[in-house]
């Protein structure tokens, strides 16, 4: 069963705006440099040129972004990942649930983001389990994360650092994900 779990494959989404996205041919000098801080070495995507429209607010966002999902050190990057997509599934942010996935997939192999997509959490090792709960029951409104989830992280191991590294993670995806829901939808 675990070897049928392994093999589902979670292909992207796209994601749609409802407000025209700027034209990098358009794109004002600020806008250029905001769109620079992004991330990704393949393209600007839609969603970074339709949040562009205001650079400042795009750069303040992107900088904590990275600050916290790509940081050195701390918390592993795919449980930072792990806890992004356990806010997003919560919210109902497919589109970021997608990606988290596939990145978390790519880090630490598909099998926990496989069992999650198959409805099969008990496939889950202890310390992906105890991930989930807590974003889970921190996304949740109003959350209902508490002292025992706590436990769990430490039982798996983690230091109060990198608890406060999932934190980070799991909370900025409870807004990210509300910000790209009104900006348009994913297929």
């Amino acid at each position: 069963m675990r070897d049928a779990i392994a093999r589902i494959k979670i292909k992207p989404l796209s994601w749609t705006p409802y407000l025209p996205p700027v034209e990098i041919a358009d794109a004002t000098e600020r806008q250029l440099a905001a769109m620079k801080v992004t991330p990704s070495a393949k393209k600007v995507s839609p969603y970074v040129r339709t949040l562009v429209h205001d650079p400042d607010s795009y750069v303040a966002r992107t900088e904590l972004f990275n600050a916290i999902m790509y940081a050195e050190g701390g918390l592993p990057r795919q449980d930072r990942e792990l806890g992004a997509l356990g806010a997003s599934l919560v919210n109902g942010c497919m589109y970021c649930a997608n990606v988290h996935a596939r990145q978390h997939a790519k880090l630490s192999g598909p099998c926990a983001t496989s069992a999650l997509y198959a409805g099969r959490r008990d496939a889950l090792s202890t310390r992906d389990a105890a991930i989930m709960d807590f974003a889970e029951a921190l996304t949740m409104t109003p959350p209902r994360a508490d002292q025992s989830h706590i436990e769990a992280l430490r039982s798996e191991g983690m230091d109060d650092g990198e608890i406060q590294d999932l934190i980070h993670s799991i909370a900025i995806f409870g807004w990210a994900n509300r910000l790209m829901h009104p900006l348009g939808h994913s297929s």
